[in-house]
């Protein structure tokens, strides 16, 4: 398998392509971006995926750009230097560009949830999940819960440092973030 094929594997961890069928499907969640406010992000990002089932393998890694505010999302991912993703967000729909090697497995719907649920506010992301689910605060972060049930976690271990550990879909990932520098 070439070097190439091998990254953009990587990339289909991180929309937990790989991961087992999960019993329960997490919402997927399309925010308004008016909701972020004048929060705005330019961020350098490396993702590091994990299948919670195999966690005696080493991460997948793979680099994103990530640009975000209230008047769009653009997120852009990178192997050997070379794109292989484009998603852009706003606010009505999710325009995806894909190299023609990556896996389409690669579930850009989940890549949107898990950002939103990582920047978006707490408040957003209550008001737009289906009857059933919550997204609570507890000792360990954010908490997206089905019923009583912990379905995936949200972690700030650092300033820079956000680990997602979601159980219904098997994967843990952690997001390295640093601002991008200024043109």
């Amino acid at each position: 398998m070439s070097l190439l094929r091998r990254s953009l594997l990587m990339l289909a961890l991180a929309g937990c392509a790989n991961a087992p069928p999960a019993p329960v499907g997490l919402p997927l969640l399309r925010l308004p971006l008016s909701a972020l406010g004048g929060a705005r992000y330019a961020l350098s990002q490396r993702l590091s995926v994990t299948r919670l089932d195999r966690l005696d393998t080493p991460p997948q890694r793979v680099d994103v750009q990530l640009q975000l505010d209230a008047t769009g999302l653009l997120l852009a991912g990178f192997a050997f230097g070379q794109r292989v993703l484009l998603m852009q967000w706003d606010g009505k729909a999710l325009n995806v560009q894909r190299h023609a090697m990556l896996p389409a497995e690669v579930d850009t719907d989940r890549m949107l949830r898990d950002l939103c649920l990582t920047f978006w506010p707490v408040e957003a992301v209550r008001a737009a999940l289906p009857e059933g689910w919550a997204w609570v605060e507890a000792a360990s972060g954010q908490v997206l819960q089905q019923g009583a049930q912990a379905r995936l976690v949200v972690q700030r271990l650092s300033a820079n440092i956000v680990e997602i550990v979601n159980m219904a879909e098997g994967y843990r990932l952690l997001i390295e973030s640093q601002p991008q520098e200024a043109p």
